[in-house]
């Protein structure tokens, strides 16, 4: 007779989300997301798959919840302008803690369709409500509009990957304040 899982996969997938965030693919290992998670390695492979399959889900989870926060800060203000500058505070905030978005992206490129595919999923709906928030800012007078807003679209994205990297390197909350404030200080009207 077949055993009954006694863990919550919603929390042993969170739990191997923060592993991943912090070694990446290839710096995890097999024990040390058993251990995190809790469960055994036969459960594991049951209800994950293989480590790969763990990963892409881990990083189709966080890349949902990243996307939904910054989505929630654009919209969070009466002034677009406010929720761009909100969700850029949000990253400061949270850059103290490993992203799986940039960590996945520079450990893999390309190279994994899969992968690839769960990325664009989540660019393509933050970019949808960067699109509206940014036009909005620039129809206010609150951005400069000689930009389209694809163009501060790559530049804000760029923008945060930096901000999260200079964390990763090391840099303290001013410096990523500082960097956060002058990307918002480029987008100004002229």
């Amino acid at each position: 007779m077949a055993r009954i899982k006694e863990f919550d996969s919603d929390k042993a997938l969170e739990s191997a989300v923060g592993v991943f965030r912090e070694h990446g693919f290839d710096g995890t290992s097999t024990e040390m997301l058993v251990k995190a998670m809790k469960i055994g390695r036969q459960s594991l492979y049951d209800t994950f798959g293989d480590k790969w399959a763990l990963y892409r889900l881990a990083v189709e989870r966080y890349a949902s919840a990243e996307t939904e926060a910054h989505i929630r800060e654009l919209r969070s203000n009466g002034r677009a302008i406010d929720g761009i500058s909100a969700m850029m505070d949000r990253v400061v905030a949270e850059a103290d803690r490993a992203c799986l978005g940039v960590n996945s992206i520079c450990e893999f490129g390309q190279s994994r369709p899969d992968l690839t595919e769960v990325h664009l999923a989540a660019d393509h709906r933050l970019r949808h409500a960067a699109r509206v928030s940014i036009r909005q800012a620039q129809d206010a007078g609150d951005m400069d509009r000689s930009a389209s807003a694809d163009a501060v679209i790559d530049f804000l994205i760029a923008s945060i990957a930096g901000i999260r990297i200079a964390a990763r390197g090391g840099a303290g909350q001013e410096a990523l304040q500082s960097l956060a404030r002058l990307a918002l200080r480029a987008l100004m009207p002229r």
